[in-house]
């Protein structure tokens, strides 16, 4: 399989690529704030982009390098002074740098990611020392041309122990002209120290409107989904959002507020039917999708009851009438949370164990019915 072939970790199925991302929506803080470090000769060796996976952090990181490697480190130009600082982080497409980005031929640039295991023909779980060490031969080799480099660890999260200190000890004593890009869904589960050593640019959840346009830039066909469904669903991540409208999520979600609405007898025709529909070989994702569709449900639930209204964005005037009914109250709201945390631990633990889908399903059903405050 030749390197183009190759599957990569931070490449979403039927999305671009995010080098190959041109525009970053619902972020203009976090590029402000970078955009402001650079500008002001602050410019911080190591940088921790986080937020929640499918909000854009791989795109910023990108673009964060592009815009580095295309801006020379000598801003004097001669005769006419030094240009104006720049206002945003936009490269032109047709400027060198942003043609060797997408031929991933720019010598300035290293991206450390989970490597391909040739023997086992997938991705490794982790990124591992030895990718960290791949570095050396990196700074050697870039050294020569005397301007920046740029590293992206993506995402930071995936690092074993020994690569996690060995990328320590390169924020600790970073190279010349280097920055590094570390991007990380959990920052909690890295190291201190790691964490310490970086400036922080942390993203948020995309709105409905920001969601629906990063969509159709993409070339991802949102139109027949509601916009507040979808960013309520997604919580606002461009992942989540087309792996629901890859595998009908929203419908789903319909089906579990329809199981919900039967409560608190619950209709055991419909509990059998859905659990049933995410049972057996080859439905792995759809099960992933239900279990992920429920803790969300019910999550929602628990909010009506603390916030005395249903949760917003709303998913449908079906969802709002029936977790109103539901949870009316705050004391309700504690009973469904008590029940949302016990259901997904055992749930989470069942699919750890590989627990029989069908009956891991039925039994969370019925726990909801048994549970349920009446």
């Amino acid at each position: 399989m030749s390197d183009t072939q190759l599957p990569e970790p931070d490449r979403l199925d039927g999305a671009p690529h995010p080098r190959e991302t041109a525009q970053l929506f619902g972020q203009d803080a976090a590029q402000a704030d970078f955009l402001q470090a650079f500008t002001s000769d602050r410019l911080h060796h190591g940088w921790l982009i986080t937020g929640p996976r499918g909000v854009g952090k791989a795109t910023l990181s990108w673009r964060i390098a592009r815009f580095l490697l295309a801006t020379p480190l000598d801003q004097d130009d001669g005769l006419f002074g030094a240009p104006p600082p720049p206002t945003d982080l936009e490269i032109d497409p047709e400027h060198p740098v942003a043609h060797r980005l997408l031929a991933g031929s720019e010598p300035g640039l290293f991206a450390l990611k989970r490597p391909y295991d040739d023997k086992a023909k997938r991705l490794k779980a982790q990124i591992t020392v030895d990718e960290v060490r791949k570095l050396k031969n990196f700074f050697a080799l870039s050294a020569t041309d005397g301007g920046r480099r740029v590293v992206i660890v993506d995402a930071a999260d995936d690092m074993n122990v020994n690569a996690a200190n060995a990328i320590l000890k390169l924020l600790e004593e970073p190279p010349a002209r280097t920055t590094l890009l570390l991007v990380s869904h959990q920052p909690s589960r890295l190291l201190p120290t790691i964490r310490s050593r970086c400036r922080e640019l942390r993203l948020d959840p995309l709105s409905s409107e920001d969601l629906s346009r990063a969509l159709q830039a993409a070339g991802i066909d949102a139109s027949d989904a509601d916009p507040n469904a979808l960013a309520a669903l997604s919580g606002g991540s461009i992942g989540e959002a087309v792996r629901l409208l890859q595998q009908d999520g929203l419908e789903l979600y319909e089906d579990i507020v329809k199981l919900f609405s039967t409560l608190p007898d619950l209709s055991r025709p419909h509990a059998i039917a859905l659990a049933e529909s995410a049972a057996g070989r080859g439905k792995e994702n759809r099960l992933d999708l239900v279990l992920t569709l429920l803790d969300r449900a019910l999550a929602r639930l628990a909010r009506t009851g603390a916030m005395g209204a249903a949760p917003e964005p709303p998913t449908s005037p079906a969802e709002a009438e029936t977790f109103l009914r539901l949870c009316p109250s705050q004391h309700a709201a504690q009973k469904w949370a008590h029940l949302a945390q016990t259901e997904g631990d055992k749930l989470r633990h069942g699919r750890a164990v590989n627990v029989e889908a069908g009956s891991l399903l039925l039994s969370s059903f019925l726990a909801l019915r048994d549970g349920c405050p009446r």
